[in-house]
């Protein structure tokens, strides 16, 4: 039997991450293999047994190599997924007392879940084991001594022994792991992409600036080596299988060792990573250790924007500049990214002209940054993300670039780009003079006054608050990124900020609760101050910030009516206004005593360290979560100073009802007004930008439109962004 398997030709099937299915092909037929068909993640071959010990030994591509038993059409039911299990001959493949398990992709109509259908093909193997005179096998599910592969797919079974094992991309050398750091097989596919091995053959150089643990630069090293990859793994899968021929094995194994041997003495390519992280640099140097080949590479730390080309290249040398620098699947990281792959273009054009440089980029927009032209670009899944390697070609000299008709990309801002610039510079030459005079710190500076750049752009102090408003479906949606990433490379340039001091959000229509929602944990927030008052803003993980800056003004107004009233601030927020009202206007004190009423514990606690920041007594300024609409109605006693401040819309199940502004402010305002002292006022305020006031609010108290006096210049331009009315009881005749 073992004289015959040497002969014999197996149907195979190796899996592999999508879209390198063509470059496992090409490695698999220069590895021996006979290819029948290639499919999604996979390619189906046929070969003999010594062809599939090279592949698990010396593939750097594929995941698994399958043993193909089964490949059958029109398998739905368990019943009929079990027969065919069973009809194989599992005593010839089992040896006994080994241990199985058996990993299930896929389902059918009636085989829906992965641990069913694994569980009917491990039932099918039992029944036919006893049938064979054969004892039930045990299950272990970590170390199996056997593991099977089932695949089900619109009715297609394919069934076989998983020859590798642990996935081949598996080496063994990374333990120590970066941030998102790439697996092997898709390093080594971007290499082979990136035409690293003729590359090496010609003893050219690799460099990757953001190496992170190093998985790029080992794999190019191996293959620079003729190291196969998983030549130091002590198991395969087919070890546990009754058909191994271990004398084979071994023949081929012996022949891997010693191209190694020979492929370390004779490598010629010189390979460096830097990364700006002293842990990333010890994690690659680690794992290089692992990987045997600590002497044919070299790792560095330091920052992006000071890599120098290594002293060891010439200026003759070339080779190849590779890397997989962060995406920004986070809307929040795009700022700190525009700047890092404009630096990279940067460093890569002044330190390695005439190489060729490639990123792997779930953002091609973000690829752009670099300045530079991709000439190709490769499709690749990273896991569930859709990725593209974008391949650049370094300019040389301006003699050169003429000479080969090349026209260099301008890592200069773009025309929209710079129109953009101009209007930042525009406006804060406008609001200089204010600023200066008010000396506030957080401010307005842009508001989609350019229908093109649909941003509203707030400063705090050293730290710019982005929000993008939402395009409408019209625009294409590649060309809004454009534009976003525009903005955000100008941002801190104009203002002289750090990128990381950019945060970025999406500005959407709002139902509801949305505005109470978490959208981050970073717990990350700084005061502000704003004429005596001092707060808290967080700009990372909420829509809002804390702090409505369009509101200053109604705040400085609630300070001056303040001194010596009982105040009441309804929807509070974080207790700004009340804070405002109870510090009052300089010298002539403020509020005595307030009730801060809101629905959102995350609010209200936000409001109290305000309070405490401010110094104000919580005694005397109460904090109260409840309904506001249900509190007015129970509420007893009278103030001299309300503030009425609601949402637009809200529908959180902790209300009583939905709030509607438009539809509901008129039994707002009068529940307030009930609770409103004889000679006071109630300030009423709302965003909603096509409100319109009840008429017959008009006709019951005295009304005062106030809106166009609350808007200090920054917002100027947008006169409908919120509106104001002081209210206040008739006199009687």
């Amino acid at each position: 039997m073992k004289d015959s398997q040497l002969a014999e030709n197996f149907a195979f099937f190796a899996t592999c991450p999508k879209d390198i299915e063509a470059l496992l092909a090409q490695e698999l037929e220069e590895l021996g293999a006979l290819i029948t068909k290639t499919t999604v993640a996979g390619v189906h071959f046929q070969s003999g047994l010594a062809v599939a010990y090279r592949v698990c030994l010396w593939s750097r591509l594929a995941n698994r190599l399958v043993l193909c038993l089964a490949r059958e059409e029109g398998i739905e039911r368990p019943e009929a997924l079990k027969a065919r299990v069973q009809g194989i001959r599992w005593a010839t493949h089992l040896p006994r007392d080994a241990t199985l398990s058996v990993d299930f992709h896929g389902q059918s109509a009636h085989i829906r879940h992965t641990r069913f259908g694994a569980q009917t093909v491990k039932d099918g193997v039992v029944d036919a084991l006893r049938e064979a005179g054969r004892e039930r096998p045990d299950v272990d599910i970590r170390q199996p001594d056997l593991r099977l592969y089932a695949h089900l797919h619109r009715g297609r079974l394919i069934l076989g022994i998983d020859l590798s094992g642990d996935s081949l991309h598996r080496r063994g050398y990374r333990q120590e792991l970066g941030h998102a750091p790439l697996k092997e097989n898709l390093a080594a596919a971007l290499l082979v992409r990136a035409g690293w091995p003729a590359r090496a053959k010609s003893g050219e150089a690799l460099v990757d600036p953001l190496c992170g643990a190093g998985t790029l630069v080992i794999e190019a090293a191996l293959m620079a080596a003729d190291i196969a990859p998983n030549l130091s793994r002590q198991r395969f899968g087919f070890h546990g299988w009754m058909g191994h021929e271990e004398t084979l094995w071994q023949e081929i194994k012996r022949e891997a060792q010693a191209r190694a041997s020979i492929g370390r003495k004779r490598c010629q390519a010189r390979l460096y990573g830097f990364d700006h992280s002293p842990q990333a640099i010890a994690a690659a140097r680690a794992n290089a250790m692992r990987a045997g080949i600590p002497a044919l590479m070299e790792f560095q730390g330091g920052a992006l924007a000071q890599l120098k080309r290594p002293r060891a290249l010439g200026d003759d040398t070339t080779g190849l500049l590779l890397t997989n620098p962060p995406y920004g699947e986070r809307l929040g990281e795009l700022p700190e990214l525009v700047a890092l792959y404009a630096t990279l273009g940067q460093v890569a054009r002044r330190e390695f002209p005439g190489w060729r440089l490639g990123i792997l980029t779930g953002n091609p927009e973000l690829g752009h940054r670099t300045g530079l032209r991709a000439v190709k670009q490769y499709a690749f899944k990273n896991g569930p993300l859709d990725t593209k390697l974008l391949l650049m070609d370094l300019p040389t000299t301006e003699g050169d670039q003429a000479a080969a008709n090349i026209e260099p990309v301008s890592p200069g801002r773009s025309p929209g780009a710079q129109m953009f610039a101009n209007r930042l510079e525009k406006n804060r030459k406008r609001l200089k003079g204010w600023l200066k005079r008010s000396g506030e710190s957080c401010y307005r500076l842009y508001d989609a006054d350019m229908p093109e750049y649909a941003l509203a752009i707030d400063v705090y102090g050293e730290r710019v608050h982005v929000q993008e408003y939402a395009p409408p479906r019209s625009v294409d949606a590649n060309h809004a990124q454009r534009r976003l990433l525009d903005a955000l490379g100008v941002i801190p340039e104009v203002l002289g900020i750090s990128p990381e001091h950019v945060y970025v959000k999406q500005r959407e229509r709002q139902s509801g609760k949305a505005q109470y929602q978490k959208r981050g944990a970073s717990g990350e927030r700084f005061q502000v101050s704003e004429g005596p008052a001092h707060f808290w803003v967080n700009l990372q993980d909420y829509l809002d910030t804390g702090l409505f800056l369009d509101h200053r003004p109604v705040r400085r107004l609630l300070a001056e009516l303040a001194p010596d009233t009982r105040f009441l601030n309804l929807f509070c927020y974080t207790g700004t206004a009340t804070v405002q009202a109870a510090l009052g206007r300089e010298g002539r004190g403020g509020a005595r005593e307030s009730v801060s009423v809101d629905l959102s514990n995350t609010y209200l606690d936000w409001a109290r360290d305000n309070f405490v920041l401010n110094g104000l007594e919580l005694r005397r300024h109460r904090l109260v979560r409840d309904d506001c609409l249900t509190w007015l109605e129970s509420a007893a006693g009278e103030f001299d100073l309300i503030f009425l401040d609601p949402p637009t819309f809200s529908n959180s199940k902790r209300m009583r009802d939905t709030l509607d502004i438009q539809r509901d402010h008129g039994r707002l305002v009068r529940l307030a007004m009930a609770r409103l002292a004889p000679g006071g006022t109630l300030v009423f305020s709302n965003n909603q930008r096509r409100f319109a006031l009840d008429s017959a609010l008009v006709g019951e108290f005295a009304v005062e439109n106030i809106s166009s006096r609350t808007f200090d210049p920054d917002f100027k331009r947008r006169g409908d962004l919120h509106h104001c009315f002081l209210i206040r009881h008739r006199e009687a005749s």
